[in-house]
């Protein structure tokens, strides 16, 4: 797309998002970082990338081969691990692993001390209390962190831009009764209702982000809310009104972009919330079920095994980098879209 592509005033929020350094760069930090984790099963995983025996390939990542598959006996998943299985394919072929030979479920049977073990050349960052390796369970961790902070994100905004936006254009009994319901279900106890709900269904990711939207949608409505109080009442609202223009249309195409340049502004802040109450809940057990990759479970792991800093030391730190590169990045979005920067 070239530069005329672009409007002035897209061009300005552009160059004043770029103009904070520190926003500008933890942007891409994140992205790099984020796209990494997405490829995490081609990173850290106890399947080869590739095997070759006796002149054909095999994909274990992508498909199941049995040890018959492999000349073996026995008609079972292989499992490349083996020291028989790769002895086999080591006389006949050879297997290219992955950087890091470990899934996020992985336990190796081979540690040089009890687990939790220290960080060693095979376990870049140690095991935790159950052998696993912490580097794989993190860039796992890491990833569904994320995806679940997303789609709550987006979620979330796309029911409370909507509540907000009918509570502010049509205003009088429908802003009163919407206003009173937010009251009542903004002051429900959210943490108590999800320890309930644990104890009587496994959560899983699905289950977690439906329970967690019922409430944290309510985050924009007052902000989108009060918007369109405000642009309700400006003259192109009352032309498009006067020529006949249906009160959708006039919501969706004239009064909600001016309402989402403010709301965009708070979206990196409200991804950042998604991640710390994922974090939280797991850490309190009440989150993705147990042996789920997750940082909050890391977080509990180091406090249940203080002889093993590296455990709460790692989480520490991923979590104190991803957050802060989230700040940064609403930080200069809320810059590029501040009015008193653009006409200045």
């Amino acid at each position: 797309m070239t530069r005329r592509a672009y409007s002035p005033l897209t061009r300005r929020r552009l160059a004043n998002f770029r103009a904070n350094s520190r926003g500008f760069w933890s942007l891409w930090i994140f992205l790099v970082l984020f796209l990494v984790s997405l490829f995490a099963e081609f990173i850290a995983n106890d399947r080869p990338l590739l095997v070759s025996y006796d002149g054909h390939f095999y994909y274990p990542i992508f498909h199941d081969y049995t040890e018959a598959d492999l000349g073996g006996d026995l008609p079972i998943e292989a499992d490349y691990r083996d020291a028989e299985v790769a002895k086999r394919i080591d006389a006949r072929g050879w297997i290219v692993w992955p950087p890091i030979p470990f899934d996020y479920r992985t336990i190796n049977f081979h540690l040089p001390s009890p687990a939790p073990s220290p960080p060693t050349a095979a376990n870049l960052l140690g095991t935790d209390d159950q052998g696993r390796d912490v580097l794989a369970r993190l860039i796992y961790g890491f990833r569904i962190s994320v995806l679940f902070g997303l789609v709550l994100t987006v979620a979330s905004s796309v029911i409370g831009v909507a509540a907000g936006a009918i509570q502010g254009y049509y205003g009088g009994l429908t802003d009163l009764f919407l206003q009173r319901f937010l009251e009542i279900w903004s002051g429900l106890p959210v943490l108590y209702l999800l320890i309930i709900l644990s104890s009587i269904v496994q959560p899983d990711f699905w289950w977690l982000l439906g329970i967690m939207l019922l409430f944290s949608w309510m985050s924009l409505v007052d902000l989108v809310r009060a918007e369109f109080l405000r642009a309700r009442n400006f003259d192109y609202v009352r032309a498009a009104k006067a020529l006949g223009v249906s009160n959708p249309v006039i919501i969706w195409r004239h009064v909600l972009p001016n309402a989402m340049v403010a709301t965009l502004t708070f979206l990196p802040f409200i991804l950042n919330g998604s991640i710390t109450t994922l974090t939280s809940l797991d850490f309190l057990g009440f989150g993705l079920p147990p042996g789920s990759p997750s940082l909050g479970e890391l977080l509990a792991e180091g406090k249940d095994n203080l002889q093993a800093p590296w455990l709460g030391l790692t989480a520490f730190f991923v979590l104190a980098i991803m957050l802060s590169l989230l700040i940064f990045i609403g930080e200069a979005v809320r810059d590029a879209f501040d009015p008193r920067k653009i006409n200045g």
